[in-house]
């Protein structure tokens, strides 16, 4: 997979995104009847003015963003594939090899051709459109 053409979000959102995520950490605490967390409202009132001036700062930062989720989605996306292979296909086709169930029609066979008469067709493929 070519990373290149991938385009990176504008730092105007990305300060945005982090000042939502760290003053969603920061007010966090109040469901336990705790103080707020000031060390991640400043950081994050440092995002929302670096993001809003659009400024150059966020630039080092938002590739290295981006290039962590360009890694965690080469990790991730395997795995979540495997699960769902071994989950629900393997299962499916051990349950349907023990009843004898042949869909796609694998199972070889002597007669000279594997061409399927279709001898009740319901679609005459007039008027398509």
């Amino acid at each position: 997979m070519q990373n290149n053409k991938i385009k990176l979000s504008s730092n105007r959102s990305f300060g945005i995104v982090f000042f939502i995520v760290f003053l969603i950490i920061s007010i966090y605490p109040l469901l336990n009847n705790n103080s707020i967390r000031l060390w991640s409202l400043v950081i994050g009132i440092i995002f929302l003015t670096l993001g809003l001036m659009n400024s150059k700062f966020l630039t080092p930062l938002n590739k290295l963003w981006h290039r962590f989720g360009i890694l965690l989605g080469n990790i991730i996306s395997p795995i979540v594939m495997g699960i769902v292979f071994f989950m629900i296909v393997t299962p499916t086709s051990i349950i349907l090899k023990i009843f004898g169930k042949d869909i796609l029609n694998l199972k070889k066979n002597n007669s000279k051709s594997y061409w399927i008469d279709v001898l009740n067709r319901n679609s005459k493929m007039k008027n398509q459109f």
